[in-house]
C-alpha cells in the first residue's frame, strides 16, 4: 500500500507517459496529413501542372498583347492612336485567350481555374478537396511567375518599358480604395455568372464563353480603375518579375472577398446541392478530380437543375 501511495503521489512518470502519448498522437496526425498530401500529389499532379501551365500561357498572352498594342515602337500602337481602342483590343485578346484555354485539353481536365480566388471559392462550396486546393494555388502562383519570365525572354528590354512593365496591374488615378471596390465587384459578378451558367443543364456548355466575355468587358471598361486582375496569382506574377509590390494587397484581398461573397449569395438563393462541379467546361471525356455531380445535373435528377 505504501508503494502504491508513493507511485500515486509521484506524478512525474505519469506526466512523461502522457507527453509521450501526446507526441505519438501528434506524430500520427502529422503523418496522416502528409500521407493525404502525398496521395493527392501522386494522383493529381497532371492537373496541378496543367493549372500552372494554363496561367503561364495566359500571362504570356497578356505580356505579348500589351507589348504589341502599347509599346511605342510597335506598328500596331502607332496605327491605333486611341487608348480606349487599344485597351478594348487587349480585352478581346485576353477574353479569347481565356476561352481558348478553357476549351483546350488542359482546361477541360483541370477545370481551368487559373486563379486562387476561384479555387478558394470552390473549396468553400465543397467541390474541391483540401490538398487539391493547396496544390492548385501553389501551381497557379508558380505559373503566373513562369509565364511572365518566359515573356521577358521573348520580349527582352521591351517588357521593361513603362508602357508594358511586365503587364503589371495597379490602381488607376481614382486611387486604391476605388481599385479595391472595383476588384471586389467584378470578381463577385464573374463567379456569380460562372455558378449560374455552369450549374444550368441548358447553358453549362457555354460557361467559358460567358467568362471570356466578362474578361474582355472588364479589361475594356474596368481596367482604368484597377488594371483588371481578379486574380492574386496573375498580379503576383507580374509584380514579382517587375519587383513592384505597390498596393499588392488590393489584389490579394479584393478578388477572394468578391468571389467568396458570390459563393455565399449563390448558396443562400440556391443550395449546396445545386453546385455540381468545379469545372468551367465539363462536357468532355477528360477525368474529373473534383467532388463532382455533373452526371446528376445532365440527367436532370435534381429539381433545382434548369
Amino acid at each position: 500500500m505504501r508503494i502504491l501511495s508513493l507511485v500515486a503521489g509521484n506524478s512525474q512518470p505519469v506526466d512523461v507517459v502522457s507527453k509521450l502519448l501526446d507526441n505519438a498522437r501528434a506524430a500520427g496526425e502529422t503523418q496522416s496529413v502528409l500521407d493525404r498530401a502525398a496521395r493527392a500529389l501522386s494522383g493529381h499532379w497532371p492537373e496541378y501542372l496543367m493549372e500552372g501551365g494554363e496561367l503561364a500561357l495566359f500571362m504570356i498572352s497578356a505580356c505579348l498583347f500589351t507589348a504589341l498594342l502599347e509599346y511605342p515602337g510597335s506598328a500596331a500602337a502607332r496605327l491605333i492612336p486611341s487608348s480606349f481602342a487599344r485597351t478594348a483590343l487587349i480585352g478581346l485578346a485576353m477574353g479569347a485567350t481565356a476561352v481558348a484555354i478553357n476549351f483546350s485539353a488542359w482546361g477541360k481536365q483541370s477545370g481551368a481555374h487559373m486563379n486562387p480566388a476561384l479555387t478558394m471559392s470552390f473549396f468553400r462550396l465543397k467541390k474541391i478537396q483540401p490538398w487539391d486546393a493547396v496544390f492548385y494555388i501553389i501551381a497557379q502562383f508558380a505559373g503566373g511567375i513562369a509565364g511572365v519570365a518566359v515573356s521577358a525572354i521573348l520580349l527582352g528590354m521591351i517588357i521593361k518599358h513603362p508602357t508594358v512593365n511586365y503587364a503589371v496591374t495597379h490602381p488607376g488615378p481614382a486611387g486604391v480604395g476605388v481599385a479595391a471596390a472595383a476588384e471586389t465587384i467584378i470578381s463577385f459578378f464573374l463567379l456569380l455568372t460562372v455558378l449560374i451558367v455552369s450549374n444550368s443543364r441548358i447553358w453549362n456548355h457555354f460557361t467559358p464563353l460567358f467568362a471570356g466575355t466578362l474578361v474582355a468587358t472588364y479589361i475594356t471598361f474596368e481596367g482604368p480603375f484597377s488594371g483588371m486582375s481578379m486574380n492574386p496569382a496573375r498580379t503576383f506574377g507580374s509584380a514579382f518579375m517587375a519587383w513592384s509590390f505597390d498596393s499588392l494587397w488590393v489584389y490579394f484581398v479584393a478578388p477572394p472577398i468578391g468571389m467568396l461573397l458570390a459563393a455565399e449569395v449563390y448558396l443562400r438563393f440556391r443550395s449546396a446541392r445545386s453546385v455540381y462541379c468545379a469545372k468551367f467546361h465539363h462536357a468532355n471525356t477528360k477525368r474529373c478530380i473534383f467532388v463532382c455531380n455533373y452526371a446528376e445535373l445532365m440527367k436532370g435528377e435534381s429539381s433545382i437543375a434548369v
